[in-house]
């Protein structure tokens, strides 16, 4: 593990005598992630990055010393930094844009949802994301454990939506893809199920892409802002002992 450690917030630098070496870190990671991106994890092979970088599998074990930490760098690569900031922006509009853009990298890379989980070293990319989202309630009345919760219940709720839209990525419109299963299966039985059909039937009328990432994002922030508005309270007190 340490080496990982070292490997993901350490990578080596170029020896200042002799012969530069003829790959980087990063083109081999790069190589990893678009065999992911085009066949998954079980595409990424040591023998098939190292063919991608014009080099022997032995050569590259020389700079990565196996799948598990090539797969490592591609994740903390894949995510990427989070978006900065708008100067100005409320907590909840940075959240909004936080969870929105690690979204759109589950969902260009369906692979990192399965290794982005479980207990392991994580990359600097990563943790900037973190700490986004942890400045962005800093100063809110929230405590350190609650605004760790609130990025975990952001990243769950945009995890779950990004494994779904990626299972059926093949369709132009997943979220439709999805609906139109549920219609099928419910043609003819519509008297056993009649919530589910009042409610399919009056959800068409809206229906949009993202609609189910947008109304789970909405009622996080709107809980996590009840929680803050109670902080506030407890500290101001009763109305009428503010003035």
């Amino acid at each position: 593990m340490r080496d990982l450690v070292t490997l993901l917030w350490k990578p080596p630098t170029p020896p200042r005598r002799g012969p530069r070496p003829t790959l980087t870190l990063e083109s081999i990671t790069r190589a990893g992630i678009a065999a992911a991106d085009a066949n998954g994890l079980t595409g990424v092979t040591m023998h098939r990055v190292a063919e991608a970088v014009g080099v022997t599998k032995m050569a590259l074990y020389r700079y990565v010393p196996g799948k598990a930490e090539l797969v490592a760098l591609m994740l903390d690569c894949a995510i990427g930094a989070p978006p900065d900031p708008r100067p100005g922006a409320s907590w909840r509009e940075t959240l909004d844009a936080w969870a929105r853009g690690l979204y759109a990298g589950f969902c260009a890379h369906p692979w990192a949802l399965e290794v982005a989980v479980g207990d392991r070293v994580i990359g600097p990319n990563e943790l900037t994301w973190l700490e986004h989202a942890v400045t962005a309630l800093t100063g809110s009345g929230l405590d350190g454990g609650e605004m760790l919760d609130v990025a975990v219940l952001l990243t769950g709720h945009v995890r779950n939506l990004a494994q779904q839209v990626t299972a059926i990525s093949s369709a132009p419109n997943p979220e439709r893809a999805m609906s139109s299963s549920l219609h099928l299966v419910l043609a003819g039985r519509e008297d056993r199920f009649p919530a589910v059909t009042a409610a399919m039937a009056s959800a068409k009328a809206v229906e949009g892409q993202d609609q189910a990432l947008n109304f789970g994002l909405a009622r996080i922030l709107d809980g996590v802002g009840t929680l803050i508005d109670a902080r506030k309270d407890r500290v101001l007190g009763p109305p009428d002992l503010r003035l």
